[in-house]
């Protein structure tokens, strides 16, 4: 063949090989024009599995019109595809009848008459990405020369071209399928938004549309909602499900809101246990938002498959949608509170002028008025108020609590915690409520992972008294925050110096005592001298020298060389009794008040 005719070939191989079609199609003709115009007789395109040790024929050109079962597959052991690939070179066998390399082609030669096998990369993979080799047989002995191998590997790049070609335009069209799928995923999800459908169907549809499991955190109601099994091996997906919102319920929230808590997104382990045995699993936490108030959670566990720019749109539609409607669950139940909650604080700070309306109004929202009552506060944790702890199910926990007790009482919802009305105990009743405060306070800490504080007023017989009441409580809480106090309190637990803390700015406090002791405080902590432990042993054994000593174990000589020391260092002089007075009590106030900060300045 000259070389005008070989151009003139190329152009027509070209033609045929982009006439169309899918890529099988493409692959077809691709042999058939390499066969036709590089005068073969037969021909084949196979894609090679090294890792499975194949090599699967993709295509056939034959021209016979005998038909007959024909392998598909061969042993890569037995076929010169694999040396093709690995050299990137073709592989040309004289004649497959006499050679010993290859018995699978020997035989196959005898059996379908050929005798001269070409076998060549092709630079390209098929649809499962295995890479490609093409395989031309001529039935005579034929000699293959420099030039017919660039003719022929110019058939076969062209096919390369060809093929790539029919990737790309298969890959956009998966692309375009997909965002399809996404756009119509985002228009169903709003759909069962519009719809009031609930956060658990929302949930399920998620789940499907998504391609890795995940949990749905419902912080307004602390619901949990699985999906697909993250854990295959030790849950099926029924399974899962079942565990999931119960035995791992706790486990799973706590870890959705100290991931949110510190704003990390990324992959990080969680530790589930079931009593039996602990597991690890990696997850990511999305956190649920609208109009930067936080509802919930989507927890993620990462799978095998890639997360493209689609499946970031269908994460964010689905983020969105979950947010909508639990922020609606949240704001109906808020709506529902809200009416109370106004009651409350108009009559708590003595906005009411018609007493008779207040009670009517109560009256009509389920509260009692009409006889003695007493109010059990509850005040959440700090970590759970900036989650908005007050949930539903913070409110069905409650309720459940008052019914157990046989107590017929009111919740009203206040930020950051809940107030219980029920009817006043007195005597040997009060008794049961202080039962009550602590099983509040023991089942709270369980659902928070944090005790909250719990405490109750005194008896409200009028409108008045509820105002009295409230001042208590919010003191009593004050107090216990700025010592560090969590669980069912009352007046008795505290004692006389927080009181007095208590009834004076603490700030007034907290500098008196820093200009009385601090520096001395501060002096101990950097230099580990026990200055502050002498002056108060020595003030507590009445400013006796020889009794202080005995106490610390100390020669009465050194003891008073340290209480020389403090008056020199610090200027502290408690030999009048006004002056021991001052220092005295700045040292109890000291012991109760947290003094972690009265180092700095």
């Amino acid at each position: 063949m000259g070389q005008k005719s070989r151009i003139l070939s190329l152009r027509d191989v070209a033609s045929q090989i982009n006439s169309g079609g899918d890529l099988a199609t493409v692959l077809q003709h691709l042999i058939a024009a390499a066969c036709r115009h590089a005068n073969w007789a037969l021909g084949s395109i196979m894609g090679i599995d090294a890792a499975h040790g194949y090599a699967h024929v993709i295509v056939r050109h034959d021209p016979t019109l005998i038909h007959r079962d024909l392998p598909d597959r061969w042993e890569l052991a037995t076929s010169p595809s694999l040396i093709a690939l690995q050299r990137n070179e073709p592989v040309y066998i004289r004649d497959a009848r006499e050679s010993t390399e290859f018995p699978g082609y020997r035989k196959e030669a005898f059996e379908r008459d050929y005798r001269t096998v070409l076998v060549m990369p092709m630079d390209c993979a098929d649809a499962e990405g295995r890479p490609m080799v093409l395989s031309v047989i001529a039935r005579t002995v034929t000699e293959v020369t420099e030039d017919d191998l660039a003719f022929l590997g110019t058939i076969i790049h062209l096919g390369a071209i060809a093929v790539e070609k029919q990737h790309r335009l298969a890959a956009e069209k998966r692309a375009a399928e997909r965002l399809d799928r996404a756009l119509a995923a985002h228009t169903s999800l709003l759909e069962h938004v519009l719809s009031d459908g609930s956060v658990a169907s929302l949930a399920a549809m998620v789940g499907r549309l998504l391609p890795n499991p995940l949990v749905v955190v419902d912080f307004t109601v602390n619901q949990v909602i699985a999906g697909r099994s993250p854990l295959p091996v030790d849950f099926t997906d029924a399974a899962w499900q079942a565990a999931a919102p119960t035995v791992f319920a706790r486990l799973l929230v706590r870890a959705a809101r100290e991931a949110v808590e510190r704003g990390n997104t990324q992959t990080a382990p969680i530790f589930l246990e079931d009593g039996a045995r602990r597991l690890r699993v990696s997850a990511r936490v999305e956190p649920l938002t609208v109009d930067r108030q936080l509802v919930g959670a989507l927890v993620i566990f990462p799978s095998a498959a890639d997360e493209g720019e689609l499946d970031q749109l269908m994460l964010d539609s689905a983020k969105f949608a979950l947010s909508v409607q639990m922020m609606r669950s949240f704001l109906r139940f808020r709506f529902e509170t809200r009416t109370q909650s106004e009651l409350f604080f108009e009559i708590v700070e003595r906005r009411w002028r018609d007493a008779a309306d207040v009670g009517q109004r109560a009256a009509r929202l389920g509260l009692d008025l009409s006889l003695p009552q007493q109010m059990i506060v509850v005040d959440f944790p700090e970590r759970a108020k900036a989650f908005g702890g007050g949930s539903v199910d913070v409110e069905h926990t409650l309720s459940r609590i008052m019914q157990q007790a046989s107590i017929e009482a009111g919740l009203v919802a206040i930020e950051g915690g809940v107030v219980c009305l029920m009817p006043h105990e007195a005597g040997h009743r009060q008794e049961r409520t202080t039962k009550l405060m602590r099983r509040i306070a023991d089942e709270l800490g369980r659902y928070f992972d944090e005790a909250p504080i719990v405490v109750v007023g005194s008896r409200c017989a009028g409108l008045d008294d509820y105002a009295t009441a409230w001042e208590q409580c919010s003191r009593m809480i004050r107090i216990g925050r700025s010592f560090g106090l969590t669980g069912a309190l009352s007046r008795q637990d505290f004692g006389p110096l927080p009181m007095l803390v208590s009834a004076a700015d603490v700030g007034d406090v907290r500098s008196f005592v820093r200009d009385s002791v601090g520096a001395v405080a501060e002096h101990d902590r950097e230099n580990g001298t026990p200055y502050l432990e002498t002056l108060s042993a020595y003030l507590e054994e009445g400013c006796r020298s020889q009794a202080c000593a005995d106490r610390l174990g100390l020669h009465v000589t050194t003891l008073r060389y340290r209480l020389a020391r403090i008056q020199e260092l610090f200027g502290i002089d408690v030999e009048t009794p006004e002056r021991r007075f001052s220092v005295e009590l700045a040292l109890r106030l000291y012991s109760v008040i947290d003094n972690r900060a009265f180092g700095e300045r």
